[in-house]
């Protein structure tokens, strides 16, 4: 697989976190989301222990608070719905700040916040210390079809060509004079949709033959070797451990 780019959500690093293999760091995450998710609502202690979880590991990473506080924006849209639950949900009705809202449905809300969250935050926490390159690498590691693995790799180093592409039509859009102020200007934006189409399929077009050139013959080298020693397991383990440990106190309290 060949070396890939910075990507704007990876913050370079040499903590213990970043050093961890990729698969390690992900079966680590999947493992503790899991455990979150079976954790029952009604036991509000146990996010707040999975939280507190999460912020070592993003202290042992060296990731700034602000930057995860940041990125956790990209959950709005759930929290807007989540907002709404009580209001809509049916059920038995409670006071709350001179409103009249569903018990179910704040229950409901909690469940969706709190889960949420903390699995963004891991989520944002593996972004944050693994190179995308490696990521898929790690993917692979875990027998995931290398051909899934190729169309994601394609996907992350063209993804950006394609919105820098766009970027260049927008200015040269702009540099005549065009300016998308109302509908009228619909055939001007499908065009330029169009031929930004038909500018990256020739894109692709040329990228295979370079590489079939070159000789690809349906495998990606691989540069990085990413495999994990036992002691590196263990101590990816340690967060899902902990959390499995919070879950079953949750499930066994009374």
């Amino acid at each position: 697989m060949g070396a890939g780019h910075a990507h704007r959500l990876y913050v370079p690093g040499a903590s213990p976190v970043h050093r961890l293999p990729p698969q390690c760091k992900l079966v680590a995450v999947l493992a503790f989301v899991l455990l979150v998710v079976a954790t029952p609502r009604e036991r509000i202690w146990a996010f707040g222990v999975y939280a507190l979880l999460l912020a070592a590991v993003t202290a042992a990473a060296r990731i700034p608070f602000a930057t995860v506080a940041r990125r956790i924006v990209i959950e709005v849209p759930f929290v807007a719905f989540a907002f709404l639950m009580p209001f809509v949900a049916e059920g038995e009705k409670v006071a709350v700040l001179g409103l009249r809202l569903s018990e179910s449905g704040l229950w409901g809300a909690w469940n969706i916040l709190a889960k949420g969250t903390l699995g963004v935050v891991a989520s944002i926490l593996l972004a944050a210390t693994t190179e995308p390159r490696l990521l898929l690498l790690g993917i692979e590691r875990l027998r995931m079809p290398q051909l899934i693995t190729q169309i994601a790799t394609f996907m992350l180093r063209y993804g950006d060509v394609v919105a820098a592409e766009l970027a260049r039509m927008r200015v040269a859009r702009a540099s005549r004079g065009f300016e998308a102020r109302d509908i009228r200007a619909t055939g001007v934006l499908a065009r330029s949709v169009g031929a930004l189409f038909l500018r990256s399929y020739e894109r692709g077009e040329r990228v295979h033959l370079a590489m079939v050139s070159r000789g690809y013959d349906g495998r990606m080298p691989v540069i990085d070797d990413v495999g994990a020693s036992a002691r590196q397991w263990t101590a990816a383990a340690a967060l899902p451990l902990a959390a499995a440990l919070v879950t079953l106190a949750a499930w066994m309290a009374p």
